[in-house]
């Protein structure tokens, strides 16, 4: 059996990436109606605000969903602490060492995965007890490693070093890097970009539709000589960040208005190099089940090439 759906108890092996401000209920509801698992974030710092929508979760949906805990961002024990006692089964945990939060977490019942960058990173994660990782490449949106390692080849390496479930994360929105991710050693995808545009999502249009128009092209990976390196949309704004080489210390400061007031020059519109294949904002379940549909209709076909020994 795919071991990442047995930890995930959902029909499909897709998560949503738990995106700050973002992976809230409406759209983590949705994605967990759809077949796959919604999850809710925290690392927006809002500890009352995560914790009710955690609540909301369980009003919105039967189904099972997940709760992602950025180390670094945690303030305290707090937030720990109630997901170790709400009942959650599955939880990710990311920007830091699990090490501390992996006995808690599976002391409780929680079954913990750790996003990873390198393979480095994934061995400590391995030898510190986590059930599986999230392998997160360079294309993906948001936070990353400023050495930059595409999907492509992290995925193969990390295989190579941990005989853990891998879930793969980082320029994959469909079917085919569906399917890609599986043949690399996947059991699993998370998308992030592909769910801000959703339907569902709670974002101002103006940042879908900025992810619908970008090209391939259509990111800068910016303050890679500082922290934190992430990945962004091309706007004005992003282009002076770029030149400069460094992210002036307010850049977050006015995040909210670009994600909900739609102001695409308030802040930097955090997403992947997948932006560039996403064409329309459609509802969760449509991108789930045209996902699952392709990733299918690609394996079958290289199924019937791999019977009869050809190559089409």
């Amino acid at each position: 059996m795919n071991r990442v759906l047995a930890h995930l108890g959902t029909k499909y092996p897709i998560i949503q990436a738990p995106m700050g401000w973002i992976a809230r209920s409406q759209l983590a509801s949705a994605v967990c109606e759809a077949g796959a698992l919604g999850v809710i974030e925290t690392s927006s710092g809002e500890t009352e605000a995560c914790k009710a929508e955690i609540e909301k979760m369980k009003e919105l949906t039967d189904k099972p969903f997940g709760v992602n805990l950025p180390i670094l961002f945690l303030k305290d024990r707090a937030m720990l602490d109630y997901v170790c006692n709400s009942g959650i089964k599955f939880v990710t945990t990311s920007a830091g060492s699990p090490a501390k939060f992996v006995g808690p977490l599976k002391e409780a019942g929680i079954t913990v995965y750790h996003a990873v960058p390198t393979v480095e990173a994934a061995v400590k994660c391995a030898e510190a007890g986590v059930d599986g990782l999230v392998v997160e490449g360079a294309e993906g949106g948001g936070f990353k490693n400023p050495e930059e390692v595409s999907t492509l080849v992290l995925l193969q390496a990390v295989r190579r070093a941990v005989d853990l479930p891998l879930v793969a994360a980082g320029g994959i929105c469909d079917g085919k890097g569906m399917a890609a991710a599986f043949a690399l050693g996947a059991e699993a995808v998370q998308m992030g970009t592909r769910f801000v545009s959703a339907a569902e999502s709670p974002v101002h249009e103006n940042y879908k539709n900025a992810i619908v128009d970008a090209a391939t092209t259509g990111t800068y990976v910016l303050n890679k000589k500082a922290s934190p390196c992430i990945r962004a949309l091309k706007t004005e704004n992003t282009a002076k960040i770029y030149e400069e080489g460094l992210m002036p210390p307010d850049t977050f400061a006015r995040i909210l208005d670009l994600y909900f007031g739609g102001d695409m020059e308030a802040s930097v519109g955090l997403a992947g190099q997948t932006s560039g294949l996403i064409d329309s904002v459609k509802p969760a379940r449509q991108i789930i089940e045209e996902t699952v549909s392709e990733f299918f209709e690609i394996t079958g076909r290289l199924g019937q090439c791999a019977s009869a020994k050809a190559f089409g």
